[in-house]
C-alpha cells in the first residue's frame, strides 16, 4: 500500500531535518495522490538537482533527473510548467551543505 503523498512528503522533510538539512514545501499539491518534485539545493558547492519520481515497466517507484539543466533559473522553470499541466504536483527544496536528495527510493542517473 502506498502512502499518501502528505504523510511521503512530511517523511522526506524529517529525514532531511534529521541529517541537518533544511527542507520546506514550496508549492503543495493532492494531499491523497499528487506527483513530487524534489529540488536538491547546495549553496556552497553552487550545484541545484531536479528530481522527479517515476515509475519503471516492473512497477518499481524510480527517481530521475527530468532536465539536464543545472541551472537553478531553468529548474524553477520546469517546476512552474509541471504545475501548470498538473495542478496536482508537489515541489519540495531541499538545501544540504553535501548535496544529499534523502529519497531511499532508487535514484538514475
Amino acid at each position: 500500500m502506498l502512502l499518501s503523498t502528505d504523510l511521503w512528503v512530511g517523511a522526506l522533510i524529517r529525514r532531511a531535518e534529521l541529517g541537518g538539512a533544511f527542507a520546506m514545501v514550496v508549492r503543495k499539491g493532492d494531499a491523497r495522490a499528487g506527483a513530487v518534485l524534489v529540488k536538491v539545493v547546495d549553496r556552497r558547492a553552487g550545484t541545484v538537482r531536479l528530481y522527479s519520481e517515476a515509475t519503471r515497466g516492473d512497477g518499481e517507484r524510480v527517481w530521475m533527473q527530468p532536465t539536464k539543466s543545472d541551472f537553478e533559473p531553468d529548474l524553477d522553470a520546469y517546476a512552474e510548467r509541471a504545475a501548470r499541466i498538473d495542478p496536482d504536483v508537489w515541489v519540495v527544496e531541499i538545501e544540504d551543505r553535501e548535496g544529499r536528495h534523502f529519497l531511499t527510493e532508487a535514484v538514475e542517473g
